[in-house]
Formats: structure tokens, C-alpha cells, sequence
């Protein structure tokens, strides 16, 4: 027997170990925030707390529905991470194309900018950034919020894409030319399916960015019925610091379903479009 072969049946253990200790470790915020909101005020404010809480109290529900009429903030939430999402693909993947396949002078112009603009942070452009929509009328808007967001997404999801687009082979158009199909067919046909993966971890990318994004709103939305769904969470904390944790826990957990619908989604359809380039290519 090798040592190779001996030092298998120790290490599968031991990968499988660590892999359970890292699970565990990224499932216990979503586990404790769970447990929260179903406990009542007194369990939060024991001494000597319990991780479990005692009955089922959906008085937390109850609460962060009524106090930061959180549905209205989702949906304001969901319209503006979709609309994001949409823009940012649309502009995106073409953009991505023509700066892979077409060698010019733009592209390193291009690739300048994507670098830079992930080098200033929010506090250095927010003052010119509100000053500029004030002056256009967008101030205290979604569609302002959503211009906002696919700005700041555009870069990332340009590098992204790039990246996908570099790993098609040109043969494959070329042999779809050589067969007499047209660049638009060959795009549609040829290079959208194998993008698929790509077009996916982009869109979950901005989706959950523009979704938890609470700055650029905090500074922009001052309207109770624009808010979006961060800033309704804001509410539970007080001017003095004083957090309500139980409607707090109770409303982010309600605020992260969306994110983990849209992920398990999201997900099936990436793992099909990388097994489906896999065979296609």
C-alpha cells in the first residue's frame, strides 16, 4: 500500500470536517436571526439568554409589517434591483462583446475606466452625485435610484462579462460564418447560450447589490412611501442607538427571503448553462 493510498482515508474525513465547519459557520447568522424573531422582548433582554426561543412569537412579524410598512419598501426594493438588473444586462453584454472581439483603442480606454471607477469611494462622489440629479429633477425618485445603481454596477459587470466572453472560442463564430449565418445569428445562436453562466452571475451579481444597497438611498430617498427595504430597516434603530431586535430580526429576515428565492433560482439555471457549455463546447 502506497502512501498516497494510506493518507486518503484520513484526509476525506477531514475535508468533509472542514466543509461541515464552514456551512456552519456561514448558516449561523441566518439561523440566530431566525431564532430572534420568534422571541419575545423579555427572552432578547434575559441575562442569561437561550439560542432557542421558548414558543413560536410572531408578535415580531406583526410589528415590522405594521411600524416600517415594509411592503411598500420591498416593493420599491424589488422595482428598483429589477429595473437595475434589466439595464445593466442589457448594456453590459454587448458592450463586453465588442470590447473582447473588436481590438481598438477604446478598449483600453474602456478598461481604464472600469479599474478607476472601482477606486473612489461612495463619500468621495455622493456630494456631485446629489447635486447633479438635484439640478436634472431626479432627487427623491426611483428612476434616479435606478441610474444610480446601474452606474455603479456597470463596471463590475462589463469585468465580469469579459471574462466570459474571452473564454468562447472566435472558431465557433468562424465556422458559423463559414455556414453562412449572419453576425446578429451567430450572437444569438452561437455566443447567447454559451454566455448563459455569465448573463446569470451578473444578473444575481447587481440583483442582490442594488437589493441591499443602503447608502446611495439613505442620501437620496428622504420620501417615507420611495424608501426601500434598508432604509425601512433603519427604522428599528434609534436616535440613542437603541435597537429593537426583535422586529428587527423579524423584518431582515423577511428582507432576505426574496434574495434566497431569487438565488435558488438562479442558481439551477447557472449550473444548467455551465453543464450545457460544457457539452456545447
Amino acid at each position: 500500500m502506497t502512501t498516497k493510498s494510506m493518507r486518503n482515508p484520513v484526509a476525506r474525513p477531514l475535508q468533509y470536517v472542514a466543509l461541515l465547519a464552514y456551512m456552519c459557520f456561514l448558516a449561523f447568522p441566518l439561523v440566530f436571526l431566525l431564532t430572534t424573531a420568534f422571541k419575545t422582548d423579555r427572552e432578547i433582554r434575559s441575562p442569561d439568554p437561550s439560542f432557542l426561543p421558548q414558543s413560536l412569537n410572531f408578535d415580531n412579524f406583526t410589528a415590522a409589517i405594521e411600524r416600517a410598512d415594509l411592503f411598500r419598501a420591498a416593493g420599491n426594493s424589488l422595482l428598483t434591483a429589477v429595473t437595475t438588473t434589466v439595464i445593466v444586462t442589457a448594456v453590459s453584454l454587448p458592450a463586453a462583446y465588442a470590447l473582447v472581439r473588436f481590438r481598438t483603442k477604446l478598449r483600453a480606454v474602456a478598461t481604464g475606466w472600469i479599474l478607476l471607477s472601482q477606486v473612489f469611494p461612495f463619500i468621495l462622489i455622493i456630494i456631485p452625485l446629489f447635486l447633479l440629479l438635484k439640478n436634472i429633477g431626479l432627487v427623491n425618485t426611483l428612476l434616479g435610484l435606478v441610474l444610480v445603481y446601474a452606474v455603479w454596477a456597470l463596471p463590475f459587470a462589463l469585468w465580469m462579462l469579459q471574462g466570459y466572453v474571452s473564454a468562447i472560442p472566435v472558431e465557433l463564430e468562424e465556422a458559423s460564418a463559414v455556414d453562412g449565418a449572419g453576425r446578429f445569428k451567430t450572437l444569438v445562436r452561437i455566443v447567447l447560450p454559451l454566455l448563459a453562466p455569465g448573463l446569470v452571475a451578473t444578473s444575481l451579481f447587481t440583483f442582490i447589490n442594488s437589493w441591499n444597497e443602503f447608502f446611495f438611498a439613505l442620501v437620496l430617498i428622504q420620501d417615507p412611501d420611495m424608501q426601500t427595504l434598508p432604509l425601512a430597516l433603519a427604522r428599528f434603530v434609534g436616535a440613542e442607538g437603541q435597537v429593537q431586535l426583535g422586529p428587527l430580526a423579524a423584518a431582515a429576515l423577511i428582507a432576505c427571503l426574496p434574495s434566497l428565492v431569487f438565488f435558488m433560482l438562479i442558481q439551477k439555471r447557472l449550473t444548467a448553462g455551465l453543464l450545457s457549455g460544457a457539452v456545447k463546447g
